[in-house]
């Protein structure tokens, strides 16, 4: 007797059965409860992105500096002051993007290096296509405010910028332009 039970399965109760399909039940309610999270999630995610127009792209113009970049697996680096900014000039769709360096009566530095700037909507976005003689690139512009805008790069870096403007550290009297 003892050996035909070590081959047979140990026979099920009623009850038995009744708690395996119970316990079926609760994994299917959380499987089906996780996909309806990520689905939401999904949807909000790609709901939140900003449509940008083409009157947004006037904002760009000014004077602008990096305020943080966000890595491809979340890290940040905060930036503090800068010596440098980026000046952009846009009319329409095409201008430049100049850097400066700010000086302490509120002038600035500038070389007569620069990037020819285009801009370019498409299905899946907006996008800043750079050009200079030796290369070319694009970076998405992701958002855009009169104060911040947001661009990610081919790495997917994602650069913020603020809006900033002359800083007369020496108080001359002299007003900034």
């Amino acid at each position: 007797m003892e050996a035909a039970s070590f081959f047979c399965p140990p026979r099920r109760t009623k009850k038995d059965t009744a708690d395996s399909r119970k316990q079926l039940l609760i994994n299917s309610m959380i499987i089906m409860k996780n996909t309806f999270m990520i689905l939401v999630l999904s949807l909000l995610f790609v709901s939140c992105k900003q449509e940008i127009k083409p009157a947004d792209i006037a904002k760009l113009n000014g004077y602008w500096e990096i305020e943080k970049v966000v890595f491809d697996k979340g890290e940040e680096k905060a930036y503090g002051m800068n010596e440098n900014f980026d000046f952009f000039q846009i009319k329409g769709n095409k201008g430049t993007r100049t850097k400066v360096m700010a000086q302490l009566d509120g002038t600035f530095l500038t070389t007569d290096t620069f990037e020819d700037v285009s801009v370019r909507f498409t299905d899946k976005g907006t996008f800043l296509d750079y050009k200079t003689d030796y290369a070319k690139w694009s970076e998405e512009l992701i958002s855009i405010s009169d104060e911040t805008f947001v661009v990610k790069n081919d790495q997917n870096k994602e650069y913020h910028y603020k809006k900033t403007g002359p800083i007369n550290i020496l108080n001359d009297g002299k007003e900034t332009k």
